[in-house]
């Protein structure tokens, strides 16, 4: 373990550390934006705060650059929060806990927050230098972005002057980002029936799995824990009557769930053979997810005998049908872009409250129809089932653009830099680049970033020399922009 002072840049890791201090999760972003607006009082910049908590940051241009065209640099300041079990941190008040590990920036016990504490790292390191020329500035960092992209949404940006977009919002460096999916989040219902029963209690449990981004990382095939504990509970129900207690799995629809637990209360005769049948799904999977969950695992425990409100049979029976047959995942590749994904799901949080299942699955697609096609097959489904379903956060794909006059610059500054060409591409997860283009006339912009892996997980992890080349590069691309 190390701290953070040495790092370069040592401004960006400053802030970054400052910023990761804070709670930030989403849809918990005062204090961070009341910080945003103390550093622009602090360093005589123009601000903008709305009710939302979006923040804007404008500086003028450097002398020589006045006449050159505004830029904005964009990202958000909500952070996904995730945290190992065990973890004591509490993510809604206490900063998180900053290490060093070679050359990657990790946190303890939870997400690091690099997507997308890294921009605003950025743009305020920038913003507080009087050494960097640059073009008149306006920096918009967004709220609530990784539950919908609500705080663009929402947010007035009538005040610009720019039409250059530098989103800082990507995950591989080198690549840089001209168009992405449009999503949605669907939030369903189901109603369940509870009666009162005796029987042997088990406590049951999906874990191990390596989870992920749900956009940037569906093609990876990882187990969804969710879906994987409707697979173990349509076992044993095919091999002992039981009821279910209590159901929940996932913590973000955006988050591939890592794990799902579920108590179940089962005839006590039936305890051996509802074991044996968890063991052999156990070994089952570890070779079906050999590649890509080589931890997982499926665990009972026994509990005693117990009396307690289950749900009846035909509410465990319209659980099991939802999640042995809801779609997930791939759905359709690309017939433009060879290889990329087009359309997915991702069913990300499970809960079973006290007289209703629900559940918030995150849809995304570089293609509208196919987004709404997609929901209207899990509506029916769910409708089916007697529930409800209500799309939450649905915000419009960034589609490409032919005729840009960024991408030129930015390849030649990159290549001057690195002496290499960058990659152009398209990303499957959600960018608020789409959102900002619908309230931006003529928005031309790329978005990019440092390598950070393992987002939306504990297991994230920012590298720190990349961190440093992107900041490079950042600073390169302001210096020219007079030319």
């Amino acid at each position: 373990m190390s701290t953070l002072e040495h790092l370069y840049p040592e401004r960006v890791f400053y802030y970054f550390k400052q910023i990761a201090a804070i709670p930030h999760g989403s849809g918990n972003t005062k204090a961070i934006s009341d910080y945003l607006v103390k550093f622009a009082k602090e360093h005589a910049l123009t601000w903008y705060q709305d009710e939302a908590n979006n923040v804007v940051l404008v500086k003028e241009a450097s002398k020589g650059y006045e006449k050159a065209p505004a830029i904005i640099i964009q990202g958000h300041m909500d952070m996904v929060c995730e945290k190992e079990k065990g973890c004591n941190l509490d993510m809604d008040k206490e900063g998180l806990r900053l290490y060093v590990d070679g050359d990657f920036l990790k946190a303890e016990g939870t997400t690091l927050g690099g997507d997308d504490g890294i921009a605003v790292a950025y743009a305020l390191a920038i913003l507080e230098s009087d050494e960097i020329s640059h073009p008149k500035l306006e920096v918009v960092i967004t709220v609530d972005e990784e539950i919908g992209m609500l705080g663009a949404a929402v947010m007035d940006l009538s005040m610009l002057t720019g039409h250059t977009m530098l989103n800082i919002d990507s995950d591989e460096e080198g690549i840089f980002l001209t168009g992405c999916a449009g999503g949605m989040a669907l939030n369903v219902s189901i109603p369940v029936t509870r009666v009162r029963q005796t029987g042997k209690k088990l406590s049951l449990i999906v874990t191990g799995l390596s989870g992920g981004h749900s956009g940037s990382e569906i093609d990876k095939e990882h187990g969804n824990a969710d879906l994987l504990m409707g697979r173990l509970l349509y076992g044993i129900f095919s091999r002992s009557p039981f009821g279910i207690l209590t159901l929940h799995g996932g913590l973000k629809d955006n988050a591939i769930p890592r794990e799902c637990e579920a108590e179940i209360l089962i005839p006590a005769e039936n305890t051996q053979i509802v074991c044996e049948y968890v063991k052999e799904l156990n070994e089952i999977l570890k070779k079906e997810l050999v590649e890509t969950d080589p931890g997982v695992q499926v665990l009972i425990e026994e509990q005693g005998n117990a009396e307690a409100e289950i749900l009846d049979y035909h509410s465990v029976s319209r659980v099991i049908f939802y999640l042995r047959n809801v779609p997930n995942g791939i759905q359709h590749m690309s017939q433009l872009l060879n290889g990329q994904v087009e359309t997915s799901l991702n069913l990300g949080i499970l809960e079973l409250k006290e007289d209703v299942l629900t559940s918030l699955t995150s849809i995304r697609s570089s293609v509208k129809t196919r987004k709404e096609d997609l929901c209207a097959r899990v509506t029916m489904l769910v409708e089916m089932l007697g529930g409800e379903a209500e799309v939450e956060g649905d915000y419009p794909a960034w589609e490409y653009r032919t005729d840009s006059a960024l991408r030129p610059q930015v390849e030649k500054v990159y290549e001057e830099l690195f002496h290499k060409k960058p990659v152009f591409s398209t990303i499957h997860a959600g960018l608020e680049c789409g959102l900002l283009s619908e309230k931006i006339p003529d928005l031309d912009c790329v978005s990019f970033g440092p390598d950070n892996f393992d987002i939306h997980t504990p297991k994230e992890h920012l590298s720190i020399s990349s961190t440093g080349r992107v900041w490079d590069f950042l600073v390169a691309f302001l210096q020219q922009a007079n030319v």
